[in-house]
């Protein structure tokens, strides 16, 4: 549990805001933790943030329906529609449909790793050769399944059955030809492979890209741009699972519009101690998936930002 913010005299229910987000050493425990310390700056404050672990995005969105108002939690798009479906692991819930939108935080990334002195240069080239596409049931290993399906070389492709924490050292050993890891970039295991080992990044190509977001309405299309990394030369198209910073409809309005303006007053400042939030910027806004709360809407309109209709 990390609190930030007023002096603890201050302290009290209607000025305090608890911020769920996964497991401490999860990625979007840190997001969260790093954006909070972002809010506190701003709102000077004017609010209590309590940044808290949780068991991840299905446990936050389990939870939002009896929270507190004041309660704000990181997940994934699709883990909210399969919540306001009644899809397994969620029981049918008149209440998940409270929940609203605020802004959005660095996706989890799939990036598709080789050598960059290997003949490599595109995933078609995978057939044939051993791959690591991630741990079972990793955003990296379906994302991955998918887009090899996509590109129709999946049954080609020899994926490995390797402890994804291996993976830089096994191509850096060129024991395998490639590795998929998911993750806001850039990584920090990437960035230190990339130091020693320069590596490509590849990219999934049109038409096929549309092929594999036509087929998982969860994940959206991500570009990793030259430079993320050292040594990387152009821009890699991939997929990418969005994620988000959800509210319900019990947070007042204002509370949603101070927390908005708050942050993306403060994104700038995010990106200079914090390289992954350079991933986001106000096109993100349509990966959200989710209605935005009232206030959040408010301000957008005030700060004559764009709002795609499923959001408004």
């Amino acid at each position: 549990m990390l609190v930030l913010g007023a002096a603890a005299e201050a302290k009290d229910q209607t000025a305090s805001i608890i911020i769920r987000a996964g497991k401490s050493d999860s990625p979007n425990h840190a997001l969260a933790v790093q954006f909070a310390e972002a809010l506190a700056v701003a709102l000077n404050g004017a609010y209590t943030l309590d940044v808290q672990e949780s068991q991840g995005s299905i446990r936050n969105v389990m939870d939002a329906g009896k929270a507190q108002a004041n309660y704000l939690f990181t997940a994934g798009p699709n883990v909210i529609d399969a919540a306001r479906r009644g899809q397994k692991p969620f029981a049918p819930d008149r209440s998940y449909r409270a929940i609203r939108a605020l802004f959005p935080i660095p996706s989890q990334t799939v990036h598709w790793v080789v050598r960059k002195d290997s003949a490599i240069k595109s995933l078609y080239d995978l057939a044939g050769k051993s791959f690591i596409s991630g741990g079972k049931g990793s955003v990296s290993e379906r994302v991955t399944a998918e887009a090899l399906g996509a590109l129709g070389v999946d049954r080609e492709v020899q994926i490995m059955d390797i402890d994804a924490a291996a993976a830089p050292a096994a191509l850096k050993a060129q024991q395998v030809a490639g590795f998929a890891i998911a993750g806001a970039w850039p990584l920090p295991a990437l960035l230190d492979l990339a130091t020693a080992t320069p590596i490509r990044l590849l990219s999934l190509p049109q038409p096929q890209l549309g092929r594999a977001l036509a087929a998982d309405d969860s994940i959206a299309a991500e570009i990793v741009p030259k430079g993320a990394y050292p040594g990387l030369d152009d821009d890699a198209v991939t997929l990418a699972l969005p994620v988000g910073v959800y509210t319900t409809t019990r947070m007042k309005d204002a509370t949603a519009y101070a927390l908005v303006k708050a942050f993306w007053s403060r994104h700038d400042a995010l990106i200079k101690r914090n390289p992954p939030w350079r991933a986001v910027n106000i096109a993100e806004l349509a990966t959200l998936g989710v209605q935005l709360h009232k206030g959040a809407l408010r301000y957008y309109r005030d700060a004559g930002i764009p709002v795609p209709k499923a959001l408004r």
